[in-house]
């Protein structure tokens, strides 16, 4: 990259790095907000009252390759050994909750909400795998639209908030073990932060199952890209070739990192330097995608998939509510 592009870059990043680190310190300053929630409702202000400065769009315009490098680095968090230590009974659960959401989002969003397949898919990924993560990995396998994955993940971020308060007072009410509440919590929300912190609001036990079953079905992340690689290449192309063109490379490095993770090449101090660098990374990405939030836009596309969500969370909460009970 030429100095004098690297120039032209340098103002829409520090826009980018300037209200990442307000959202920082207001939630390091208020007990309970979501630093990543903050940083897009941040970015989304600035674009709906003020707008974009032109001199810092085309460093704004990073934010998808800084979200997709935040990506690779996460598969360091991706412990298969947990995925072990979880059990068959909670591993059947995930599975099963995996395959169950995404055939759910996808036929209530274009069958009760005539959504797009391609939105479809987003808003399954993001509910049934691992939240923005998920939506954003589909969304350049598929190739979606900037549009339709800026509103995606909105409605990703407002549900991690909802979920978040819900779910420790739903804890506390309902007559469940630290266990079963942290394997509730980690096949119902939406993603790993949340349902974290709901765990260990709830007991250490039920944080320590509940890190562990989310961790458990974000692992599952790879087969569903893949199985999105080749629906959407049959249907658009044939052969071997297509389906390896559909995945894009972010994805390869999220996959070689994890691998490279798992098998002990990184010690811990660079595994906490990546921990870092990805945390950053998708600070930086998720103000980018506040600064894409038109709420003109969102007016047009209508409440259609806040209303997709909701019917995904209330009937896969209910229904594992009850398996958990039963089978835990």
């Amino acid at each position: 990259m030429s100095v004098s592009r690297v120039r032209r870059l340098l103002p829409g990043l520090g826009l980018l790095a300037l209200l990442a680190g307000v959202a920082t310190l207001v939630a390091g300053a208020v007990s309970g907000l979501n630093a990543l929630l903050l940083g897009v409702f941040f970015g989304a202000l600035v674009a709906n009252t003020v707008g974009v400065p032109s001199w810092a769009k085309q460093g704004v315009r990073t934010h998808m390759v800084l979200l997709e490098a935040g990506i690779v680095l996460l598969g360091a968090r991706i412990a298969f050994d947990e995925v072990v230590a979880s059990g068959p009974v909670v591993l059947a659960f995930v599975v099963t909750t995996v395959v169950a959401s995404i055939a759910l989002v996808e036929v209530v969003a274009a069958r009760g909400f005539g959504l797009t397949a391609k939105t479809g898919s987003l808003l399954a990924a993001g509910a049934s795998i691992c939240g923005v993560s998920a939506a954003t990995a589909i969304a350049g396998i598929i190739d979606a639209d900037g549009e339709t994955l800026t509103h995606v993940v909105a409605t990703v971020l407002l549900f991690d908030a909802i979920t978040l308060a819900v779910f420790p007072v739903a804890g506390e009410i309902l007559p469940l073990t630290g266990q079963q509440f942290g394997v509730w919590a980690g096949v119902s929300m939406f993603s790993t932060g949340p349902v974290t912190a709901a765990g260990f609001a709830h007991s250490d036990v039920a944080g320590q199952w509940a890190t562990v079953t989310k961790l458990a079905r974000n692992s599952m992340l790879g087969a569903v890209a893949l199985w999105y690689a080749v629906r959407y290449a049959s249907a658009e192309s044939t052969g071997v070739k297509a389906v390896v063109e559909g995945i894009p490379p972010f994805l390869v490095g999220f996959a070689v990192v994890a691998v490279l993770a798992n098998v002990g090449l990184f010690s811990p101090g660079v595994l906490a330097t990546i921990d870092t660098a990805s945390d950053a990374l998708f600070a930086l990405a998720f103000v980018g995608l506040g600064l894409g939030i038109r709420l003109e836009t969102m007016r047009k596309t209508g409440m259609a998939p806040v209303f997709v969500f909701a019917v995904q969370l209330l009937t896969i909460s209910t229904v594992s509510l009850g398996a958990v009970l039963l089978f835990i």
